[in-house]
């Protein structure tokens, strides 16, 4: 059936902010169907509430909302733009909720808006645990016995009947978020009582537990007449009872018998059309008890997933740009399969021949309080994926590509002759943790065998036996040692998947002795194409990985090239706004005629999508497989600052290596990262920094405190996202960090800088030429106050409380340090503003990184110009003049940046807000002054504005003055004050009514009980120093469990109160209509 003629306009709404189980999957679907509906001839409409995203740039649709996804929002829009067609399927759990919403609240039916990809009763009977169950008991197909439960007495009554371990899942919730798995009724009240709590129509589904069986996914397409394909087979390494998102996962499945695997696609396909989902991808989840076979559906997704991202880069097969054009009446056979250059149609079912394996990368060390035990609730921030001919190869590829610092199945440290260790290893193996693919390693080394390990850990013993050879490799190895390697055996070894760093710890040699070793050897890999039909057709699409056999498929071009290396996998400091800066680096020199090669390892992103560039290289990015790429491609240049500190990594190496870097010299990006270097620098250029030393042992760390003075900030060299970084206010804080956080030496010292209390934090980012032009693209002024990692922090642009003069300062300071540093490219600054009593600024210099920063995106959504397409251009010659890019756009409007937290995940983890960055995800608000925008960021955020109540504040001694006139604006608004004794005693004397409560240490009832008892609306609570922050840690723990908005800093407060105003209030306006406004050019 041809595509409709009825249909004009299409609605798509997106995923939100970055989360724990939503990541940058849901912007490539986005984007793709942007595309895919844009090139029909559709008019489309796009909302999402993230600016980080490429789906939001004002060329992905033509009309895009950075907009709450709440269908309140919504609503306004759909009344302003007036679809004929809703397709909620491309963005993930959050977009299905909101189309419900707007159904079941009479929108969809009142502005005659259709839905399409998914229908309102398909997504229920997919969502509702309970309609799911009987709908495949009607088709003849087993679900674990379960029981739905919406309250917690009925959960316990169930439980009896399904027996312990218990399985809980709530419904409609994202990542698994709520569940978990209850071996005593301690637990199962827990988990049930935050289920219920979690899942928007509060019932939780208590099921038997499949624990240790096999589990496996399907993709499936389906089209209006009824053809269905699976794209591909998904095996979990992990046994079932560790999320999906969590699992090392492997396609195609490599333990199924043929007959197993029809059985799985048969019933995959009638599960699909049994739920009604009558266009478009989905996924479904299977377990199997590999004891008698019996296999039960353990759930499905009616929309576009985190597993259709990765089966369709693991297959080449584009499942959303498909299910996007399904969604308007097409049919599979009248779709042709773009990689194979429309040889075969979209019918064709993708056949693959070679192995894709996805590792998870977690970031445990950003929430040391967090459980990192694995179960059915997501936890892992980001995805590796990598391809090889053989599961051992692409294993190995996937572990390097993890950026942990493993160059393989690297030891765990363990002492494998010691009985304790022993005994932690095998209860890493027996409760799955983030490392235990090492661990497993590890158990073949200390003399475990096969069947000794499957029992501990129900991984099949088809993929230990894969491990335990590699184990057994390496022995030989390490035993041979270097001098033994030949070329057959060389060329054995790569053909495994170990990398030269890998061989050279074997060996007791370094990475460079292996590389010059086979290079003499001419041991080389070839590349092979991603072509979705096991090279039955030719493909003229360049989308290919490394592998060591004999014909390479790369046929590089003669052309002017330019490769672009990508962020790799997703974590916290390096999410999304890098591969933004990526791709949009890709499409600006690929409209200048040059060739574009991205070289990335990340399975979600836009930048691994085969057209985003003109070639694209899924590998890991290392050292080994980058000088390979470069060897065979010859580019004119390499980009690095746009990825995040991923590449920048490897930028003196390649340099070393003869590879030309382009852009801002490598020499000055080291220079930026050198203290001692960059003091002089600054020194030169008259300007001021806090004060700060650079200690190499711990004697010499707390004689330098001495002379700096306290509160410090302290902190390793070398660092992205403030890793290990913490304010300490005295000697006791200053010996304990180092004795426990960082290991002090002379080649890694510890940096120590006077913090400045109470300043406002500023980030400029500007563009250079090589003429040394700069344009300044946008200041932001933070809402948190300096100490705020300036990734968790909010902030508006234009600034909201600065003056004309100090801003100007500030663009005079930047444009210097851009000349001094030589900058080509990106730069972004980040300034203290301290005033004195006589309102004074004294202007301190933070950090400057000559690089591509996380507020990239945010500001070329708020200001109209493209900064990272301008910054690239620059990088390969082009000046601003040319580009006709000299003048800042400062709108007339606000735009507000708001972060997002994943502390709901992570039980006992203190939300408080710090030096260490650990927001996953942004939203923006955009509004005619500062309050309207914060208001927009904030509900765009998810975060509640506090109905009238009672309001708890607590804060520290220097905050006191600061936080009055926030008390006066709240009693103003007819709120009640309730405070801990000390503040209470300020406020009385300064004529505010409040009254006292007890601290946790004082005696109940104290303010923990008030929060559970649901009597305080509001939370204000600022701690210094060690002691106080545990002390009062339990206050905001309790705040987050019971869903009670809270502020941990003043500035954070002023803001919250000062936007109440403006909530759920205000027109909508598309960025086009914005950008319009400003005249900008894109």
């Amino acid at each position: 059936m041809p595509k409709r003629t009825d249909i004009k306009t299409v609605l798509i709404i997106g995923a939100g902010p970055i989360v724990i189980g939503q990541a940058c999957e849901f912007d490539y679907s986005g984007a793709q169907a942007c595309k895919a509906l844009r090139d029909e001839g559709y008019r489309v409409v796009l909302v999402n509430s993230n600016p980080a995203t490429i789906m939001t740039d004002p060329n992905m649709a033509d009309a895009v909302y950075i907009e709450p996804i709440n269908w309140q929002t919504v609503e306004k829009i759909i009344a302003k733009e007036k679809p004929d067609a809703l397709l909620p399927t491309m963005g993930g759990q959050t977009a299905l909720n909101c189309a419900l919403d707007l159904a079941d609240n009479g929108v969809l039916e009142k502005y005659n808006v259709e839905l399409i990809g998914a229908k309102r009763e398909a997504i229920r009977m997919a969502e509702d645990r309970e309609l799911f169950r009987v709908a495949m008991k009607e088709i003849g197909l087993e679900c674990p016995k379960a029981e739905v439960a919406r309250t917690l007495e009925e959960a316990i009554d169930i439980q009896t009947r399904v027996g312990y371990p218990t399985i809980i899942r709530p419904s409609f919730t994202l990542g698994g978020s709520g569940g978990g798995i209850a071996y005593n009724r301690e637990e199962l009240i827990d988990i049930v009582t935050r289920g219920l709590e979690l899942s928007p129509t509060t019932e939780v589904l208590v099921e038997e537990s499949v624990l240790g069986w096999k589990e496996f996914e399907m993709e499936v397409v389906r089209d209006t007449a009824d053809n269905c394909i699976i794209v591909c087979s998904i095996e979990n390494f992990d046994a079932m009872g560790v999320h999906t998102g969590d699992s090392i996962t492997v396609a195609p499945a490599q333990t199924l018998t043929d007959k197993e695997y029809q059985r799985l696609r048969d019933a995959s396909i009638a599960v699909l059309r049994k739920i009604g989902v009558d266009t478009g991808g989905s996924n479904v989840q299977f377990g199997i008890n590999a004891q008698n076979g019996r296999v039960v559906v353990i759930e499905m997704n009616p929309r576009v997933s985190r597993s259709s991202a990765l089966a369709s880069k693991a297959t080449g097969f584009p499942i959303a740009k498909i299910a996007a054009k399904l969604a308007v009446g097409y049919t599979l056979d009248e779709l042709r399969n773009e990689i194979t250059g429309g040889a075969t149609p979209a019918s064709f079912e993708p056949s693959i021949d070679y192995v894709v394996t996805k590792i998870p990368r977690f970031a445990f060390e950003k929430f040391p309080q967090a459980d990192a035990r694995l179960t059915t609730q997501m936890k892992s921030v980001g995805e590796v994926m990598a391809m090889g001919r053989t599961f051992q190869e692409s294993l190995q590829k996937a572990l390097r590509g993890l950026e942990t610092g493993k160059v393989g199945l690297d030891p765990t440290g363990l002492d494998l002759g010691n009985e304790l260790d022993l005994v932690k290893l095998r209860r890493e193996l027996k409760e799955p943790g983030p490392e235990r693919m090492f661990h497993i390693g590890d158990a073949f080394r200390a003399g475990m065998s096969v069947e000794d390990v499957h029992a501990l850990s129900f991984v099949d013993p088809w993929f230990l036996d894969q491990i335990e050879e590699l184990i057994a490799t390496e022995g030989e190895i390490a035993e041979a040692g270097l001098g033994a390697l030949d070329k057959p055996r060389m060329r054995a070894l790569k053909r495994m998947g170990f990398s030269d760093a890998r061989i050279a710890q074997l060996t007791g040699t370094d990475e460079t002795a292996v590389r010059t070793l086979r290079r003499a050897f001419g041991v080389r890999p070839v590349y092979k194409r991603v072509d979705s039909c096991a090279a039955e057709f030719a493909t003229t699409t360049a989308y290919m990985y490394s592998t060591y056999e004999d014909e390479c498929e790369a046929n590089p071009s003669n052309r002017d090239k330019i490769i672009v290396l990508g962020g790799g996998p997703n974590r916290i400091g390096q999410g999304i706004e890098f591969d933004y800066c990526c791709v949009h680096a890709a499409l600006a020199l690929r409209e200048d005629g040059y060739e574009t090669i991205m070289v990335n390892c990340n399975p979600e992103t836009v930048s691994t999508d085969y057209d985003t560039s003109d070639r694209l290289y899924f590998e890991p990015l290392t050292l080994e497989d980058v000088l390979e790429i470069a060897d065979l491609e010859k580019p004119k240049g390499v980009i690095v600052q746009y990825g995040g500190q991923t590449p920048l990594k490897l930028a003196r190496a390649l340099e070393a290596n003869g590879v030309p870097i382009i852009g801002t010299s490598p020499d000055s990006i080291d220079l930026a990262e050198d203290r001692e270097r960059f003091q002089k620098l600054v020194q030169d250029l008259g300007l001021a920094q806090p004060i700060n030393r650079t200690a190499r042992n711990p004697d010499e760390a707390l004689m330098l405190a001495n002379q700096i003075g306290y509160p410090m900030v302290v902190r390793p060299s070398y660092v992205l996202g403030g890793r290990a970084m913490e304010i300490v206010y005295s000697d006791a804080d200053l010996t304990r960090y180092i004795r426990d956080a960082v290991k002090v030496s002379n080649d890694s010292p510890v940096l120590l800088d006077r913090f400045l209390d109470n300043a406002v934090e500023v980030d400029v980012d500007i563009i250079a030429d090589r003429e040394g032009r700069v344009l300044i693209g946008g200041v932001m002024e933070h809402i948190e106050e300096a100490g705020v990692h300036s990734g968790d922090s909010s902030c508006s642009l234009p600034p909201y409380s600065l003056s004309a003069g100090t801003q100007e300062k500030l663009r005079e300071q930047v444009v210097a340090l851009a000349k001094a540093l030589k900058v080509v490219g990106l730069m972004n600054t980040q300034f203290a503003i301290q005033t004195d009593a006589q309102g004074n600024d004294t202007i301190f210099l933070i950090e400057v990184n000559p690089r591509a920063s996380r507020t990239v995106p945010f500001v070329s959504k708020a200001t109209g110009m493209a900064l990272a397409k301008i910054a690239a251009r620059c990088m390969v010659g082009q000046t601003l003049a040319s580009q006709g890019a000299l003048e800042e756009i400062v709108p007339d409007y606000y735009s507000v940046k708001e972060a997002i937290f994943p502390f709901a995940k992570f039980q006992g983890v203190d939300p408080i807000l710090g030096p260490e960055m650990r927001s996953t995800g942004e939203v923006m608000g955009v509004g005619k002054n500062f309050g309207a925008a914060m208001a927009r960021a904030q509900e765009a955020g998810g975060i509640k504005a506090p109905p009238v109540g009672k309001v708890f504040i607590s804060v520290r001694d220097p905050d006191k003055l600061r936080v009055l006139p926030v008390a006066q604006e709240l009693l103003r608004r007819g709120y009640s004050l309730v405070a801990t004794s000390g503040t209470q005693a300020f406020f009385a004397e300064h004529g505010v009514s409040c009254e006292s409560v007890n601290k946790v240490t004082e005696g109940r009832p104290h303010i923990v009980d008030l929060i559970k008892n649901g009597e305080i609306v509001y939370i204000i609570n600022t701690t210094e120093g060690r002691q106080a922050i545990s002390d009062s840690f339990s206050i905001r723990r309790e705040a987050l469990q019971q869903r009670v908005t809270y502020s941990t800093t003043v500035s954070g407060a002023r803001a919250l109160v000062g936007s109440l105003d403006y909530r759920g209030k205000g027109p909508v306006w598309s960025l086009q209509e914005l950008h319009a406004q400003i005249g900008a050019a894109s």
